[in-house]
């Protein structure tokens, strides 16, 4: 019981301060099976010397009541030891069942070291809008987030839903919109969120590839070509799905510079304030757009993004390990493959504990009408360009939870006929 009371005891400890090395054996389902396996014969070994030991050292004169009592004690003591045990066999076997879900396995050997010659990761995240009464997906949040694969520094490039004739990626895309991006008019706008649906909605459009990948796939190429980066995967969450998550992790806590009006019919308020949002409040915080626009609520996406990172640490996890699990399996979908994951967790420790920043390509900058595109690829290059920005004074900054177009710019020189951004703004300075 020493023993066992010992492991115990270490492996709560292990899992509550987990480490990179730790987290990512529990995204590999190998490690996970074997840790299951391992946990039920530890847990049958030790009921077995339990039960022997009681056979062996029970006085002979135990009898009736007695007998009886003694029997109860060592089957609670069996359950005591056992409950732990397979409890930590049914978080490895969801574990496993979330990474062979949500995450698929590559088709090419993962590199030893992936990061080897590769100066950042690009990731396209998006939110996608899948309502009961509207067909198809609408891809309204859109940001690249471009890592530093040495030192963790992320930038979020948020991209505006509205931007119009976006130029299409050489193939079948360019062949049938050889001047940008025009959807299907009269019944669609030719916006960059029609894209993704687009896709689907045509398969020639991505010949080779199945349903439910031609539309982040084409996604992903045209994003690259807007932005000049070369965007690896893509992680995308239903804003239905985002909720539950954010429920599962005890809300979400962002400070609220102005109070937020939200639903069809003004029926929700947001205070202002510091405060814990729910699922239903955090969906409302990064979407609503009442007596505001699409460019304030790219700026409260980022700081939604921001906080989550910051406060999803193992305790926050491990507490609510089940739930996450099951919105985590409802609501994400990804092409990132599993054997990339124990890489990008250590990645993702890095990223936790450095500078996020966030970039706006809105208006004044970007006329979302008529964009400039070679314009915003000179941007995403600059900005990566710079050194780290030292923390940015409230009198220097436009605030992102406060409104898009002034927190994702500070204004310079000019440059094009537009207002310079000099910088990105650093989310964890804005978003207070």
């Amino acid at each position: 019981m020493g023993i066992y009371l010992t492991l115990a005891a270490g492996v709560t400890t292990a899992l509550l301060t987990a480490g990179p090395p730790l987290l990512s054996l529990i995204v590999q389902p190998a490690w996970l099976w074997s840790f299951a396996l391992a946990a039920m014969l530890f847990a049958i070994a030790t009921v077995a010397v339990v039960i022997r030991s009681y056979q062996l050292v029970r006085p002979e004169s135990l009898s009736g009541t007695a007998r009886y009592l003694s029997a109860l004690a060592v089957g609670l003591l069996c359950a005591v030891v056992v409950a732990p045990m397979a409890y930590a066999t049914r978080l490895a076997y969801i574990s496993r069942s979330v990474v062979n879900s949500v995450f698929a396995t590559s088709t090419t050997p993962i590199p030893v070291d992936p990061w080897k010659g590769r100066e950042r990761l690009n990731i396209l995240l998006i939110g996608a809008d899948a309502a009961p009464n509207r067909p198809g997906i609408r891809t309204d949040s859109m940001t690249v987030a471009s890592i530093n694969t040495t030192t963790g520094e992320t930038v979020l490039f948020g991209m505006p839903r509205n931007l119009e004739n976006v130029p299409m990626p050489p193939g079948p895309a360019r062949d049938r919109f050889p001047f940008g991006f025009e959807g299907e008019p009269p019944y669609s706008e030719g916006m960059l969120n029609e894209v993704f649906q687009y896709a689907e909605d045509y398969p020639e459009m991505a010949p080779k590839l199945a349903k439910g990948h031609r539309g982040p796939a084409l996604l992903k190429r045209t994003i690259s070509g807007i932005t000049g980066l070369d965007i690896a995967n893509y992680a995308m969450v239903d804003m239905r799905g985002f909720i539950e998550i954010v429920d599962a992790m005890g809300g979400v806590k962002v400070t609220v510079k102005d109070p937020i009006v939200y639903g069809k019919q003004n029926e929700g308020l947001i205070t202002s304030g510091t405060r814990r949002l729910s699922g239903e409040e955090a969906l409302w915080y990064g979407r609503a757009r009442t007596y505001s626009d699409d460019y304030v609520r790219m700026g409260r996406q980022k700081c939604l993004l921001n906080a989550v990172v910051k406060q999803a640490d193992p305790v926050t996890v491990l507490s609510s390990f089940e739930k996450l699990a099951h919105a985590t399996m409802n609501a994400v979908s990804t092409d990132i493959p599993q054997e990339l994951l124990p890489k990008l967790i250590d990645l993702s420790s890095k990223v936790k504990n450095s500078q996020i920043k966030s970039f706006q390509f809105v208006p004044p900058l970007i006329n979302t009408g008529s964009p400039d595109y070679d314009l915003i690829k000179r941007k995403v290059a600059d900005i990566l360009a710079e050194p780290p920005a030292p923390p940015v004074m409230a009198a220097d900054r436009g605030d992102a939870a406060d409104g898009g177009r002034k927190g994702s710019q500070h204004h310079g020189r000019q440059s094009d006929g537009t207002a310079s951004i000099q910088r990105a703004v650093t989310l964890d300075t804005a978003c207070r």
